[in-house]
């Protein structure tokens, strides 16, 4: 009786992963005395936006911290939050001192610690899940990180879409839709499908600048358009298939720069944009394996919202450091 007791206690405390990105917030709950991956109760948020304030990740984040709270009162009652961990996109670069919203996000989740980390943070923990190596995250933005978790921490990019996130789902967008430009314009003839399709998507050419300027999310709203480009390119279109190839070089060019010489030479790489196959991953492959011959590339054994329970996880059991700003903080 006193073990089955014992059992019923552990199972009442859960852990909260999260994941705050440009094309959404996704959170993970699951008890901890359960297997990863086991008994999980998933959840979705809006995308991260960009304004003049700075990054909308912490405002994401705190509304999935609430609604999760939330779901655990009402789906297992006297269960409570153990620990939270957060992988947020421009949480470095675009968040006025991360360390300051610990407190609110952890009065929100009764007290439970928090750990906070860049989202190259836990797409490492999800892809190397702890081991040693640099991994590439590509999404609507593009971000490397080697790293050991503890002495070695490499970023490369992740400075966001208007001068880097090389490779990624807003750049393919960006050079698609400037590909469209020019037939439009009549400066080049070879484009017509991707302004067909940039036109199907956004209406005519001449309404872009409006639409895309002045929004706050036009980070995700130009990956999105990367879609279209990855299915013309499947087609056989030669201007999009060019850009997917060139952009799977640039996120090996990434990647390969993120290896450290104190680490193994372990990589992966994971992310939405990995899904196009084709010339991206051909290119990738190619281009990785030509600037770091021996370098080990190996596939990604779960998503980076698996990085985060993985860190959550880390986080209740004490193994989680102090902090190690900027990029992880607790």
């Amino acid at each position: 009786m006193a073990r089955r007791l014992q059992e019923t206690s552990e199972r009442s405390e859960v852990v909260l992963g999260i994941d705050v990105g440009g094309t959404g917030g996704r959170a993970a709950l699951e008890p901890l005395a359960a297997p990863f991956g086991a008994e999980r109760v998933l959840l979705g948020g809006p995308p991260v936006t960009i304004a003049s304030g700075g990054s909308s990740a912490l405002v994401v984040t705190r509304a999935l911290v609430d609604e999760a709270r939330a779901a655990v009162q009402a789906s297992r009652p006297g269960s409570r939050i153990v620990a939270v961990a957060i992988g947020a996109t421009g949480v470095a670069s675009l968040v006025t001192n991360p360390a300051a919203s610990l407190a609110a996000l952890s009065s929100a989740a009764d007290g439970a610690p928090v750990a906070l980390a860049i989202d190259a943070v836990t797409a490492h923990l999800g892809a190397l899940e702890g081991e040693p190596g640099a991994v590439v995250a590509v999404g609507t933005g593009t971000i490397a990180l080697g790293t050991d978790l503890h002495e070695v921490w490499r970023r490369v990019g992740g400075w966001g879409h208007l001068y880097d996130d090389r490779g990624s789902g807003a750049w393919i967008g960006i050079e698609a839709l400037k590909a469209a430009i020019q037939t439009h314009d009549g400066v080049t003839a070879d484009a017509s499908a991707l302004l067909s399709a940039a036109e199907s998507r956004f209406g005519p050419a001449p309404s872009w600048p409006a639409q895309l300027y002045t929004r706050d999310d036009r980070g995700s709203v130009l990956a999105g358009f990367a879609a279209d480009v990855a299915g013309l390119a499947a087609l056989g279109d030669p201007v999009a298939a060019r850009i997917m190839a060139s952009a799977g070089t640039l996120v090996a060019g990434t990647l390969a720069a993120a290896l450290d010489p104190a680490l193994p030479p372990r990589a992966a790489g994971v992310g939405g944009v990995f899904a196009a196959g084709g010339e991206f991953t051909a290119a990738f492959r190619a281009e990785f394996a030509r600037l770091a011959p021996d370098a080990s590339l190996v596939v990604a054994r779960a998503t980076p919202l698996d990085g985060a329970v993985r860190l959550a996880r880390l986080l209740a059991a004490g193994e989680v450091p102090a902090g190690h700003p900027p990029f992880l903080w607790r």
